[in-house]
């Protein structure tokens, strides 16, 4: 039974879904944030048992020597969600230098001090891409041999492998989960730049696409942790988690086109130019998303922990594209009074 949970990086886009499925089942939680910056989000205001006690807890920069004892006290499970995500050049030594202190020696130094706090489990977040960049004809499972493909995915892959040796060493219960994309409301990065790509109603050249992927809404995700909190069975495994729908490019445009009352204008377009374009635009990765297929097999998750997604993919889409509609019209009405004034 899951006593009290420390979440890191709570105030992120899975964070904040996961604080809120964890209070929704009257477990008591403790936010713990690098920041409270204008830029970043501020930490979700829980509702339920336990939030007059809410706890905040602010953690500094995450590396080598964090201190953690504050954050670890009194905490039996873990969920680490906060890395260094953020990819602009990845050949920039910058760039490399904090995916090895965040997400490499920050999510040892967190382990290890949940071991020293005696924290009986930690669920760690970490990517699909660990496995790969794309699939050919058969989907990722659990025990393909890794082929992480670029500077984060390699991180990740190597963070998983610290905390199974810890593990190994302590008696630590780890539990890894490798989601695909994931979409939301609040989403901040590529699925969002897509809805407002379809949403400009401009011709896009995508008519031509063959990718097929998995995505995973933010609601199942975050349950797939509680998920792996919670079942006796998660100790010491590996998942792969997705909606268990998976969508062609073209079928994922027109559901989104449909979502925002618009038509998808798609024309045909040979890939080899827009490849050629992307690298260009210095847009090669995010074209990749939509290019090449990525599907995943979750049916170890189902089978192992009896878990199945709360919500389908079609009401998924639906609350992203009806929360991007409702921003919208928000930011329209502000632009109203504004110019009245």
């Amino acid at each position: 039974m899951t006593n009290k949970v420390l979440v890191t990086g709570a105030n992120g886009f899975v964070g904040r879904e996961t604080c809120r499925a964890l209070a929704d089942l009257n477990i008591p939680v403790r936010q713990a944030v690098r920041s409270l910056s204008p830029e970043s989000s501020p930490p979700v205001q829980l509702h339920g048992a336990y939030s007059p006690a809410q706890e905040i807890c602010w953690v500094g920069d995450i590396g080598e020597s964090t201190d953690w004892s504050k954050a670890l006290d009194g905490i039996n499970v873990v969920v680490h969600l906060a890395a260094h995500v953020h990819v602009m050049r990845t050949s920039c030594a910058r760039t490399l230098t904090e995916f090895h202190r965040v997400n490499i020696l920050g999510t040892e130094q967190l382990a290890r001090s949940a071991v020293r706090a005696g924290v009986r489990r930690f669920i760690y977040l970490s990517s699909v891409g660990v496995n790969g960049r794309s699939t050919d004809g058969r989907p990722f499972t659990e025990t393909d041999v890794p082929h992480p493909h670029d500077a984060y995915t390699m991180s990740k892959w190597a963070a998983e492998q610290k905390l199974r040796t810890i593990a190994d060493d302590s008696g630590l219960e780890i539990a890894i989960i490798r989601p695909p994309i994931v979409y939301g409301p609040r989403e901040p990065g590529n699925f969002m730049r897509l809805v407002r790509l379809v949403d400009s109603g401009l011709p896009l050249p995508f008519g031509s696409i063959p990718g097929r992927r998995s995505l995973i809404y933010v609601r199942n995700l975050a349950n797939a942790i509680v998920a792996c909190a919670e079942h006796p069975g998660a100790a010491g495994q590996t998942f792969l988690v997705s909606d268990g729908e998976d969508v062609s490019t073209l079928e994922l445009i027109h559901r989104i086109a449909d979502g925002l009352g618009r038509r998808a204008r798609l024309i045909p377009f040979p890939l080899g130019c827009l490849r050629i374009l992307g690298r260009l635009a210095g847009r090669s990765k995010q074209l990749n998303s939509l290019l090449l297929s990525l599907v995943i097999d979750s049916s170890k998750i189902r089978r192992e922990l009896a878990w199945n997604p709360p919500c389908s993919m079609s009401s998924g889409l639906r609350e992203t594209v009806d929360w991007y509609l409702a921003g919208k019209k928000s930011r329209a009405s502000s632009r109203l009074v504004l110019v009245h004034k």
